[in-house]
C-alpha cells in the first residue's frame, strides 16, 4: 500500500518519496503558488538555461544534455508566450510545472537540470531577475511622467499662482515652479530605484537549499551570463531574505506618496472653488444622479491606491520579521504583494503621464484634449490673501529697518487692508507711510505679482528665468539616467 501511494505521489511532485499519503486537495490548493508565480516563467527559463550551461561547462552534465535542455526550455518559453502552456495545480509552482514539461519533452536530460540547485535559490533568482526588469520599466515610466511635467511647466513658466502654506495664500509663485517641485521629488524616486537595483542585482543561484552544493559549480559564470553584478556571498542569506523586495516596495510607496500629494492638489484645483485647471474628460467620470458632475476619478484613485501599496509594504515587513534562517514557506507570500505593487505603480505612472500632457495641436486646432490651465483664475487667486506682504517686509529691511520691526509694521498694514477690504497695493502711499516712514513711491513695484516673482532670481527660486533654467537642467538629467 505504501509503495502504491508513493508511486502515485511521484507522478505529481518532485519530493513525494518521503511521504506515505498524498497531499490533501485543500492543502494542495492552499499551498500552491502557480496561480500567481506563473508570471516568473520567462525568468525561470532564463535562470535554468544559465544554470544548465554552467553544469555542462563544469562537466557535471554532458554537452548533449545541455543542448537538449536549452532547446526544450526555449520551446517551452514559446508555449508560455503564446498561451499554449498548460499550468497544473498539482505541480504547485512555476518551477515544477516547467521542469515536468521539460522532462516530458526531452526525457532524462530534463531530470538532470535541477542538479546542484534547489527551488529555494531558484525562486530567489527568478524574483530578482523579474524585479530587475521591473525596476527598469519603473525608471522609464518615471522619466515619461517627468517629461509631461516638464512640458507643462515650460508652458507655464511665468503663469502666476498663489503659493500656499497651511493651505493659506502665502507668496506668489509660478505654476511652472510648482510643478518642478514634483519633478524634483520624482528625481529622488528615480535615484531610490537605481540604488535599490544595485542590491537586487546579486545572484542567489548556487546557494541551493541553504548551505550551497557539493558539486563543483561556478556561480560567477552564471552571474555573468544573467547580467548580475555579482553573487550573494552567504548561502543562508541568499535564499532567506527578501529585503530587496521590501526595498522596492518602499521606493514604490514613496512614489505613490508623492503622486497622492499631487492628486490632492489636482482634486482641489479642479473644483469650482479654485477652477485653476481642467482635467481632460477621458480621465473623469460623471454622477449617476447629478448630471452636472465631472469627478476627478483618476487623482482620487491614485490617492486611494497609495494606501494599497503602503499595505503591501507593511505586509512584506511583517512577513519577514519573525522568520528564522533559512528559507521558510512564509516567503511564498512575498509575490502577490510584490506583483501588485509593481502593477499598480506602473499603470499609475502611465496614466498620470498621459493625464498631465498638454493638448495636441495640429495646424492650430486641438486634435486631442489634454491638461489645461486657467491662468486668469490662478492670477486672481494670487492677487488675494496679501501674497506680497513678505515682499513689503523685505523692502523695509532693505531700507534699513530691522526685520522684526518690518514684520510688525506690515502686519498692521495688512490688518488695516483687511478692514478696508482692499489689497496692500490698493492703499495710497500716505496710508502705507503711516505704518512705516521708510516707504517711498517705489514700493508699488515691489507689491506687484511680477515684481515679487522676479525678485526671487536665484537657483531654486520662482523667478520665471530660474524656472526656465531649471527645466533645461532637468531635461539633461533625464537624458543621463535613461542612457
Amino acid at each position: 500500500m505504501t509503495q502504491k501511494t508513493n508511486s502515485l505521489n511521484k507522478k505529481d511532485t518532485s519530493w513525494s518519496g518521503r511521504f506515505n499519503e498524498p497531499v490533501a486537495e485543500l492543502v494542495k490548493k492552499y499551498t500552491a503558488s502557480v496561480g500567481f508565480d506563473y508570471r516568473l516563467a520567462e525568468y525561470d527559463i532564463q535562470g535554468s538555461i544559465a544554470h544548465a550551461h554552467m553544469l555542462s561547462v563544469q562537466g557535471i552534465i554532458t554537452q548533449a544534455d545541455f543542448v537538449a535542455i536549452e532547446t526544450g526550455l526555449n520551446e517551452i518559453a514559446e508555449e508560455v508566450k503564446t498561451g499554449q502552456f498548460q499550468w497544473l495545480l498539482d505541480l504547485e509552482d512555476v518551477h515544477l510545472n516547467i521542469e515536468k514539461r521539460l522532462t516530458d519533452k526531452i526525457g532524462d536530460a530534463g531530470k538532470r537540470l535541477h542538479t546542484g540547485r534547489s527551488r529555494n535559490d531558484q525562486v530567489a533568482t527568478d524574483v530578482r531577475l523579474w524585479l530587475r526588469a521591473t525596476v527598469n520599466q519603473v525608471i522609464a515610466a518615471l522619466a515619461n511622467l517627468q517629461t509631461s511635467l516638464l512640458d507643462l511647466a515650460e508652458a507655464n513658466y511665468d503663469t502666476v499662482m498663489p503659493g500656499f502654506t497651511h493651505l493659506q495664500v502665502a507668496q506668489p509663485v509660478t505654476f511652472g515652479h510648482h510643478l518642478l517641485a514634483y519633478v524634483e521629488m520624482l528625481k529622488r524616486d528615480v535615484a531610490r530605484f537605481k540604488d535599490c537595483k544595485k542590491r537586487i542585482n546579486r545572484l542567489p543561484l548556487g546557494a541551493a537549499a541553504l548551505a550551497g552544493t557539493s558539486y563543483p559549480i561556478d556561480r560567477e559564470m552564471v552571474a555573468r551570463r544573467l547580467g548580475f553584478d555579482g553573487v550573494c556571498e552567504n548561502s543562508l542569506d541568499a535564499v532567506s531574505d527578501r529585503d530587496f523586495a521590501i526595498e522596492f516596495t518602499y521606493a514604490s510607496s514613496m512614489v505613490m506618496m508623492h503622486l497622492s500629494r499631487l492628486s490632492e492638489e489636482l482634486i482641489l484645483w479642479s473644483s469650482p472653488r479654485f477652477a485653476f485647471i481642467d482635467i481632460a474628460d477621458r480621465f473623469c467620470t460623471g454622477s449617476s444622479i447629478m448630471p452636472q458632475k465631472k469627478n476627478p476619478d483618476v487623482p482620487e484613485l491614485v490617492r486611494g491606491k497609495s494606501g494599497r501599496i503602503y499595505g503591501h509594504l507593511t505586509a512584506l515587513l511583517t512577513l519577514m520579521k519573525s522568520q528564522p534562517l533559512a528559507y521558510n514557506k512564509d516567503n511564498q507570500e512575498d509575490k502577490e504583494p510584490l506583483f501588485d505593487t509593481a502593477d499598480t505603480l506602473l499603470v499609475t505612472l502611465e496614466i498620470y503621464a498621459d493625464m498631465l500632457r498638454l493638448p495636441v495641436l495640429e495646424n492650430g486646432v486641438v486634435t486631442k484634449t489634454g491638461f489645461t490651465v486657467n491662468k486668469d483664475a490662478m492670477r486672481q487667486a494670487a492677487s488675494e490673501g496679501f501674497a506680497t506682504a513678505t515682499d513689503l517686509a523685505d523692502y523695509l529691511v532693505k531700507k534699513g529697518m530691522p526685520f522684526r520691526d518690518a514684520h510688525e509694521a506690515v502686519a498692521l498694514a495688512v490688518r488695516y487692508a483687511v478692514d478696508q477690504k482692499v489689497d496692500l497695493s490698493d492703499l495710497p502711499l500716505s496710508k502705507l507711510q503711516a505704518f512705516a516712514g521708510e516707504i517711498k513711491e517705489d514700493v508699488y513695484s515691489v507689491l506687484t505679482l511680477e515684481g515679487s516673482l522676479n525678485s526671487r532670481d536665484h537657483i531654486g527660486g520662482t523667478a520665471p528665468a530660474q524656472v526656465k533654467a531649471a527645466i533645461i537642467r532637468v531635461r539633461k538629467d533625464l537624458d543621463q539616467y535613461l542612457e
